[in-house]
């Protein structure tokens, strides 16, 4: 059986379909804007977060017939789906293991304590930045990178399953492995975050969750209220080991660095790197959850293309069949 691949995204396209692109993009941004301001950014479920970038790949082909359409659900259904056992599984990752604590206090205090006078790195930064009661301006950008977690790597994943197919392949099998390695570690390894652990009295100094203060400002009420929801009910507390926001980030970048010139590598990594200062100065997590997501997204590498190296040595493409039959023969 032949799979069909979406059809390429041509470089330059005719007027006529440029112009139903730019109307149909211009539909579903204002269709996106409102949703977000009255419901809330999809963070809780993934089958609405993938509706919405359905929808997106229907206004930039919009020409297609609606059996190319189709093929995104054959694609993108299982995917979906398995992100809900996914998400639905992490909530009950507690349960066999007391959640360890200490352990990430002293390693952040091994690690920055002679820079932050023996304070983990998120005491001393929202002692420095977090004025309770005001929202500063940067607190707006660090809820917009938050909230990036859940977009970014799936609307990098549409894009690539537009242009190219196989490509769209390596990218999902990476980013499923690395949430299979954060979730059995979840399980054997549960780990609280710094606001967890000041709430138990594990840290003396303050911490507050403020992740998705930057709303208010913005006049995004409806999105701080459904990612406040997602945080309290649907979300474990104590899954902070590895950090999958900052390895999730990791992970996209990480894809795209062999080919991209390495001139724009530091504009790439600033993303990584945004979201690790946004997790630790939040009390999301501490720097040793994000250290250790960036190893999983290493290992993640590592083994994902030892498989597939070892694939199609397995199971060579046609092509090559024929032109290693040639050469022995």
């Amino acid at each position: 059986m032949t799979i069909l691949s979406p059809p390429p995204v041509h470089e330059q396209a005719p007027p006529d379909r440029r112009r139903r692109r730019i109307i149909g993009m211009l539909i579903w941004t204002v269709l996106f804007a409102v949703g977000t301001y009255f419901i809330g950014v999809p963070t809780s479920d993934p089958l609405i977060a993938f509706g919405w970038l359905w929808l997106a790949t229907i206004a930039w082909r919009s020409d297609l017939p609606w059996r190319q359409h189709l093929l995104f659900l054959r694609d993108w259904l299982p995917i979906a789906l398995l992100l809900v056992v996914y998400n639905i599984s992490r909530g009950y990752a507690d349960d066999l293991f007391q959640p360890h604590v200490t352990e990430l206090i002293e390693a952040d205090e091994a690690m920055f304590g002679w820079f932050t006078g023996g304070q983990v790195p998120t005491t001393w930064l929202q002692q420095h930045l977090y004025q309770p009661g005001v929202v500063q301006w940067w607190e707006v950008v660090v809820t917009l990178v938050y909230v990036s977690h859940f977009l970014t790597v799936p609307t990098v994943a549409v894009i690539l399953w537009v242009r190219s197919r196989a490509q769209w392949a390596r990218f999902v099998r990476r980013w499923f492995t690395l949430c299979v390695f954060g979730l059995i570690t979840y399980f054997v390894y549960p780990a609280a975050p710094p606001w967890w652990a000041y709430e138990e009295g594990y840290l003396s100094e303050h911490v507050e969750r403020i992740s998705t203060n930057g709303w208010d400002a913005i006049g995004l009420h409806g999105a701080g209220n459904t990612l406040n929801a997602l945080q309290v009910e649907a979300s474990n507390p104590v899954a902070a080991m590895p950090s999958l926001h900052t390895a999730w980030a990791m992970m996209a970048v990480a894809f795209f660095l062999p080919v991209v010139r390495r001139r724009w590598w530091p504009l790439l990594l600033a993303y990584p790197l945004a979201m690790t200062f946004t997790l630790v100065y939040t009390g999301e997590h501490y720097v040793v959850d994000v250290l250790v997501g960036w190893a999983y997204v290493a290992a993640v590498f590592l083994v994902v293309g030892l498989a597939e190296r070892w694939w199609r040595n397995r199971h060579p493409a046609p092509a090559e069949a024929a032109t290693g039959a040639k050469l022995t023969g």
